[in-house]
């Protein structure tokens, strides 16, 4: 998958890794009862959660908060970003073609007012599962007709087609009125190619310049992780180039190591930093930020619609 913050957990191989996390990246993980309830619904209907895949440290809270953010087409992704703990390097598992219903059945019984749909990167699919978003996003408001419905999706890039397949197959899922459309840039451009491996930086800002081409009205938004090596004045310039494209929402969290194959942490930058990036961010125009160590894609996501 090119683009998926919320993977990083703290879930990680080494118990050294885990002793050494700054005190502000230690959390409990929430009400056990919270989650228990959302694991008992999402296995008995064989779908999955980004926040379990992830194990996302803020998933208790979310969880409680009536809020989740669901995996769609599999948990096996076609790409192989290093940051990235998604299950990769063999052939995805075919669509289940139950799963639009499963995942409106989990909506209701959790009793969800904001869902995050998001995905896998689906290379091998005709149209990289824009439509596949179009079909749960529709079984889930036969049901759960107040449910407001953000999305994140991958870059939907198609070697073969290019940007004119890229922007029809943004158009289908613009077309069904998604509360928010997130496409996270993750990184600065200097580090995209050893982070983002088969994502381009312009790439994915040309997901949210075409989202505003096709409806004004919709909320645009991104996401960042620092500690990879990134500058001040890289955040800074990244800001402006996501600002150019329209982009409302950005959300600013810390790269945790998944585990020893996965890239290593250059910096833990600290929640006084985080703040003041998040104050920059604000100067520059964005309408909703998010910025601290433990923040991810979908974090208090809801809260932004219901303030508008």
């Amino acid at each position: 998958m090119d683009r998926i913050q919320d993977f990083h957990g703290t879930k990680l191989e080494s118990s050294t890794d885990t002793i050494n996390l700054p005190k502000w990246l230690k959390r409990s993980i929430g009400k056990a009862s919270d989650i228990s309830t959302v694991q008992r619904i999402i296995k008995q209907r064989s779908i999955h959660t980004i926040c379990e895949e992830g194990r996302c440290p803020n998933r208790g809270e979310c969880y409680a908060n009536k809020t989740a953010t669901f995996l769609l087409m599999g948990p096996t992704c076609t790409r192989a970003c290093a940051f990235c703990q998604v299950d990769k390097g063999h052939s995805p598992m075919s669509l289940d073609p139950e799963e639009p219903i499963k995942v409106a059945e989990a909506v209701s019984l959790l009793g969800l007012r904001y869902v995050v749909l998001t995905s896998v990167a689906r290379d091998d699919l005709p149209d990289g599962g824009a439509s596949w978003f179009v079909k749960v996003m529709n079984a889930i408001r036969e049901n759960n007709s107040e449910t407001q419905i953000e999305v994140l999706t991958p870059d939907f890039w198609s070697g073969k087609q290019g940007i004119a397949s890229q922007q029809e197959r943004i158009a289908t899922v613009v077309a069904a009125k998604p509360a928010c459309y997130n496409h996270n840039l993750e990184t600065v451009k200097r580090l995209q190619a050893p982070v983002r491996r088969g994502a381009k930086y312009e790439r994915s800002l040309n997901v949210l310049r075409s989202v505003k081409e096709c409806d004004l009205t919709i909320a645009t938004k991104s996401g960042l992780m620092l500690g990879l090596g990134e500058t001040e004045a890289e955040i800074i310039e990244t800001m402006q180039d996501l600002r150019s494209v329209g982009c409302d929402r950005l959300t600013i969290g810390q790269y945790m190591r998944p585990s020893l194959e996965h890239l290593p942490v250059q910096k833990y930058w600290t929640p006084a930093e985080f703040e003041h990036l998040g104050e920059i961010a604000r100067s520059l125009g964005f309408s909703h930020v998010r910025s601290a160590p433990l923040v991810r894609s979908s974090y208090h996501a809801g809260e932004e619609d219901n303030q508008q």
